[in-house]
């Protein structure tokens, strides 16, 4: 009899383990996407040659997609089949991955600016004789009518970051799912103090995902964009130069994948479980402990409020969502945290949309000069051209022609540009006079202080990552039983409204404004920035991001004083509740008579 009696709680165990793995698997596969996605945008961004201020838009149609379906979907998710609508969201978050990479086979051959590789004609001298005083640019600077413009835009695919933006919606709307419905069934079919350590188990597993997508980002980025369909040895770039775009399109294949893959688990698991570790019998019991630990954060009067049992159709509650909204905003411990995360979240997406191409600006660019001067005057330069040479005195110019190059050796990668006028003017005279094609490399020191910005970044996120979980307890033990994973679903629905669309928007916009040097497509018009003001672009960058924790921080300390606060009230009331009952003799039912009297002359909200 007894070991009949052990089966159910061995099954519940088991599929709740299930779950658990399942839903860090899920997290890891989500972060692992989302990460690749944020350190492609550089790539995305040179690819389609636009500016990081709509690159900032393409980024937040991700909060987008989250915005469309996820008050439905945490409130009506909730009566429903919790893990089946998580594989159904991990469906749709594979298929924008996949629909991401599409361009890339719609498109054709990625063509860079360049003065060297852009001549048509094999005798022209261009290439040969960067500066030479009797031609003329003049013909290259001629504005093309709108008919020629519209014709090469459409060749051309310009308007192909569509589908990425379409794509990164479509990856916003399957993964709304994930967090208010599986932490809420995880939460619901736990024992109370397992619930911290799963979120721990959780989180751990995800915070992987952006490791490995970083890490995947980072070299595929080294391999060439097109990548088995052109000659290699025909391209005059490399990886460190900031025109060259990598293999972006194989890491959202990659990561479709592994989110596919993921989705597998949820379709096998039941729709409700029993109690972790509780009989059938003791469901009231357990259901009271939760209650009591509850009343630390709710307020007195949604304490009485009950998840009522039973079936209820869809107009029930369609009906009950606007009370239900009116009950939840009413704790202001939710509230507060609500406004909490909305700031810290701006600082955060903000810093790792951008956090790639600031390393690259800061610690990967050297020293330049995309000026017109003495030197180079009876070169007929065009300014428009971005094809960067670095001289022998560590100095990278825009192109040959505005270094003063005189003659060129050599083809491809391996050409030497000679007797370059802009460079003598910067040297002792009887020095090399050449440069070679690409940007300089920084200096040694650069590298020393980037290892000691990396160590910082490190440490930063590990304090930050210290208060994750018990910010989940907190938020989790704020609410009632039947809101929350409406509670869930709409901190993420705000968080992501207002935290996740407006940073990549408007640093995308600040960051612009730092611009040096913009590259130029090949319809014409401005396209993406090739050169950054590098003390303008780190104080912009930087200014933002402390700005914005610093009040975070403030907040966070708010929220602490208040749940101190409370904590001492209910000690106090706690207190007067007992020496009531020993002076009068009371029984439960003369309490229960006593506090409803004196319950207005209390605080409305009950403290920890």
């Amino acid at each position: 009899m007894s070991v009949e009696s052990k089966k159910p709680r061995e099954a519940c165990c088991s599929k709740l383990k299930l779950f658990l793995a399942s839903l860090a698997f899920v997290y890891f596969s989500k972060a692992f996407g989302g990460a690749y996605m944020k350190s492609s945008i550089t790539q995305i961004e040179r690819r389609f040659d636009i500016p990081s201020s709509l690159i900032g838009v393409i980024d937040g149609s991700f909060e987008m997609g989250n915005l469309l379906v996820i008050a439905f979907v945490s409130y009506f998710g909730a009566k429903l089949h919790r893990p089946r609508l998580i594989g159904i969201g991990c469906l749709i978050m594979a298929a924008g991955s996949f629909l991401i990479a599409l361009p890339h086979f719609f498109q054709g051959p990625y063509k860079y600016e360049t003065s060297v590789s852009h001549t048509k004609d094999v005798n022209s001298t261009e290439s040969i004789l960067p500066c030479l005083s009797n031609h003329s640019m003049t013909d290259a600077e001629e504005t093309p009518d709108l008919e020629a413009i519209t014709a090469c835009e459409k060749a051309t695919g310009s308007s192909m970051w569509i589908y990425v933006f379409l794509g990164n919606m479509l990856r916003g709307i399957g993964e709304t799912p994930i967090m208010p419905l599986g932490v809420s069934y995880l939460d619901d079919f736990s024992r109370e103090e397992n619930t911290p350590f799963y979120l721990a188990c959780i989180h751990t597993v995800g915070i992987l995902g952006p490791m490995f997508g970083f890490m995947l980002g980072s070299f595929l980025a080294k391999i060439y964009v097109d990548i088995g369909s052109v000659d290699l040895d025909s391209i005059t770039i490399n990886h460190k130069d900031s025109r060259w775009v990598g293999a972006w399109w194989l890491g959202f294949i990659a990561t479709g994948t592994v989110i596919l893959l993921s989705s597998i688990p949820f379709w096998f698991l039941p729709k409700s479980l029993p109690k972790q570790g509780q009989e059938q019998s003791q469901s009231k019991s357990t259901e009271l402990a939760t209650v009591a630990e509850q009343e630390n954060f709710l307020p007195e009067e949604n304490q009485d409020h009950e998840e009522k049992e039973g079936p209820v159709t869809f107009k029930q509650l369609a009906k009950d969502f606007i009370p239900s909204l009116r009950r939840l905003f009413k704790n202001s411990i939710f509230s507060l945290m609500i406004l909490t995360y909305l700031v810290a979240v701006n600082g955060f997406i903000g810093m790792i949309t951008f956090k790639p191409k600031f390393l690259e600006q800061i610690y990967g660019q050297s020293a330049s000069k995309t000026l017109l001067s003495q030197c180079n005057m009876g070169c007929s330069c065009s300014m428009k051209h971005w094809d960067p040479v670095c001289a022998y005195n560590g100095m990278t110019y825009a192109s040959p022609c505005l270094a003063g190059c005189q003659t060129s050796t050599g083809t491809g990668k391996e050409t030497v540009f000679h007797n370059c006028t802009c460079i003598g003017d910067m040297m002792t005279p009887g020095m090399n006079m050449s440069a070679v094609l690409g940007q300089c490399p920084r200096k040694s020191d650069c590298e020393r202080i980037f290892k000691i910005y990396m160590a910082l970044s490190v440490v930063g996120s590990f304090i930050s990552a210290c208060g994750g979980t018990p910010g989940y307890i907190v938020l989790l033990r704020s609410i009632q039983q039947d809101l929350k994973s409406l509670a869930l679903g709409m901190q993420t629905l705000i968080v992501r409204t207002l935290g996740g669309i407006p940073p990549p928007i408007y640093f995308g916009a600040l960051i612009d404004r730092t611009c040096l040097k913009w590259g130029t497509k090949q319809c014409g018009g401005r396209g993406a920035c090739r050169l950054y003001d590098a003390d303008a672009f780190r104080m912009t960058f930087m200014g933002l991001i402390t700005g914005l924790y610093f009040l975070s921080n403030m907040l966070w300390g708010g929220l602490y004083l208040k749940i101190v606060k409370r904590q001492k009230k209910l000690a106090l009331r706690n207190q007067a509740k007992e020496n009531e009952l020993e002076d009068n003799g009371a029984v439960n039912g003369h309490a229960n008579i006593s506090i409803a009297k004196n319950k207005e002359d209390v605080d409305r909200e009950s403290t920890i």
